[in-house]
């Protein structure tokens, strides 16, 4: 077992286990929220999905009260020698305990395929489109791959490969009036947790010029424009930038009320 408590402390950062949503599928189907980060995976079928997730990394199952459903998926995970937990009470308890949640579905993005979700956009990035992978892998898709191609063959690639588009005119996540993609992502996907909303404002600063927005969205800014200018790999570039935006996730929920202590002489 592991408590809502203790995965809610998790989500968000590098080393949050894989969370596999387990609900039957006729639950999963009615309900509107996932918890953030989970994939969908039938309960009864472990032996066909469990090959297809990454090794080596801890496994949560969930179901809607952590009764027989989770039972069954966690014996079968662990008979195939997987590190594997239940959610203690299922999501009920985790929305009990405040446990962030987003929307089951989105536009172009079905939670049950066993298929990791691809989304594309414009090549060279620097703010807006570095922070929304970070944010896909770490509350919307944790396998999501990610591509970079020039900008006038986003929309081509996506629809070749069934990748959805972003950051980009005229797609479902981009800009919407004075806010940037990061933005349009949590209202889509209705993500309300406090510390990403807070994370939102700095990268909206930074990705569209308001640098007064949040004293912190210079700093962004720079980091940015710093790194696309020093790494020629766009994914080398997502890679780096992943920690960046875990720094700055960090800071917005547990560390801005903490500040620099080191004594200073007197003049």
């Amino acid at each position: 077992m592991i408590s809502s408590q203790e995965l809610i402390r998790l989500v968000g950062a590098e080393k949050c286990p894989l969370i596999v949503d387990v609900r039957r599928d006729t639950v999963f189907a009615e309900a509107p929220t996932r918890i953030a980060a989970s994939l969908w995976r039938d309960h009864t079928k472990v032996d066909q999905w469990l090959p297809l997730l990454p090794g080596g990394r801890r496994i949560v199952v969930y179901c809607a009260h952590g009764h027989n459903v989770s039972e069954i998926a966690l014996a079968k995970l662990r008979a195939a020698g997987a590190d594997a937990q239940m959610l203690e009470g299922g999501i009920d308890a985790w929305e009990e305990a405040g446990g962030p949640v987003l929307a089951r579905t989105a536009p172009g993005l079905d939670p049950a395929t066993q298929r990791s979700s691809e989304w594309v956009t414009r090549t060279r990035p620097k703010v807006d489109r570095i922070a929304c992978p970070w944010l896909i892998r770490r509350f919307i898709d944790p396998l999501a791959v990610v591509h970079f191609v020039a900008a006038e063959w986003v929309r081509d690639v996506a629809d070749e490969i069934g990748a959805i588009p972003f950051d980009i005119v005229g797609v479902d996540y981009s800009h919407r009036a004075d806010e940037c993609t990061f933005d349009t992502l949590l209202s889509e996907f209705r993500l309300t947790d406090p510390a990403l909303l807070h994370l939102a404002r700095i990268v909206r600063g930074a990705d569209t010029a308001r640098l007064d927005l949040e004293p912190q969205a210079a700093g962004l800014l720079a980091l940015s424009l710093g790194l696309s200018a020093v790494e020629d790999d766009d994914h080398a570039q997502l890679e780096k930038g992943m920690i960046v935006y875990d720094g700055l996730y960090g800071w917005c929920r547990h560390a801005r009320d903490e500040t620099h202590n080191w004594p200073a002489r007197a003049a």
